[in-house]
């Protein structure tokens, strides 16, 4: 990701775009959307909206950089082959970042059949390098740093902004946002895939398991500030809160958090179904910070398959 946005950063080229490549394939999901409803209405005519939206985005701009190239969804896999084969043709060039070699992207995907000839085109097409370095340099960056902070304070939220400004280079990051069924979920801050929340901007508007999913799949990184010890009473919270950790998980998120208390005191129930399912939460929540979890790949457990020895987490 360093060197990617180096080159983005310093080439001398003026429509450029630089996304996170789950982003960007919502964005282009969200145009196909566009596109089918002014089908409906007569103001576009054909079958196939891949060619125009390629034709769009090749007009904002001819070098895309993506970081994080992964494919672990069917919608994307079915269209990615059409979408790049029309980008390549309208001459962009394509700089990505990816966890895995080329061979194993959507590997054990629905109908991967369908997608070897993306991957024959990626070989085809695109210079493949390979980074062998064993050390993750984000994993330094947090070596020696406590990853959950308490009580809350200026204390903790100064040590959190260190941890934000060593993992991103920034001391604040900009708004973001992230696309779920064609809506938009705000980002308060974000920078080179590190966001920055309040506990209330997570847990305290109605999102759902589907908004964490995809806020865990584009960010490696989550800054989390102003955890309180969490009421019973306030029953939605807990479990956006639980099904948030879950997510952060599953995809193996790092979570640098202050919170009143340490997660075996966060959550002041005894009893009841959400007090069963917080302890699963709380060993999460310690497990999280362990050096071996800091140290695994970002990328859903789900879709993880074989050694991931030598892969250089982007």
């Amino acid at each position: 990701t360093m060197l990617m946005d180096l080159f983005f950063d310093t080439v001398d080229v003026r429509r450029k775009r630089r996304a996170h490549f789950h982003s960007f394939m919502a964005d282009v999901h969200a145009r196909v959307h566009d596109w089918r409803q002014k089908r409906k209405t007569g103001a576009v005519k054909g079958d196939d909206p891949i060619a125009p939206i390629a034709a769009d985005l090749a007009e904002d701009a001819w070098l895309l950089c993506f970081d994080e190239f992964a494919v672990t969804d069917i919608a994307d896999a079915m269209i990615l082959g059409r979408l790049f084969q029309a980008l390549f043709a309208r001459g962009v060039v394509i700089v990505a970042t990816s966890n895995v070699e080329p061979g194993d992207l959507y590997r054990d995907g629905l109908n991967r059949a369908l997608f070897l000839p993306f991957i024959d085109m990626i070989r085809q097409r695109m210079e493949v390098t390979k980074l062998e370095a064993r050390t993750d340099f984000r994993l330094e960056k947090l070596s020696g740093s406590d990853v959950w902070f308490t009580p809350l304070g200026d204390e903790s939220t100064n040590r959190l902004q260190g941890l934000f400004r060593a993992l991103t280079g920034v001391a604040k990051g900009a708004p973001d946002h992230v696309r779920v069924f064609g809506r938009d979920v705000e980002i308060p801050e974000a920078a080179h895939n590190v966001a920055r929340f309040n506990y209330d901007n997570l847990c305290g508007r109605p999102l759902g398991a589907t908004d964490f999913v995809e806020i865990a799949r584009v960010y490696h990184t989550i800054v989390l500030d102003g955890i309180p010890v969490l009421d019973p009473a306030k029953r939605n919270e807990v479990k956006r809160f639980i099904v948030l950790i879950d997510a952060l998980y599953d995809h193996r998120v790092k979570l640098i958090a202050a919170a009143a208390a340490p997660p075996q005191a966060i959550y002041a129930g005894v009893d009841g179904h959400e007090a069963f399912e917080f302890d699963r939460t709380v060993s999460r929540l310690i497990e999280m910070q362990s050096t071996e979890y800091l140290a695994l790949p970002h990328g859903s457990l789900s879709d993880a398959s074989g050694d991931t020895g030598g892969i250089v987490e982007t």
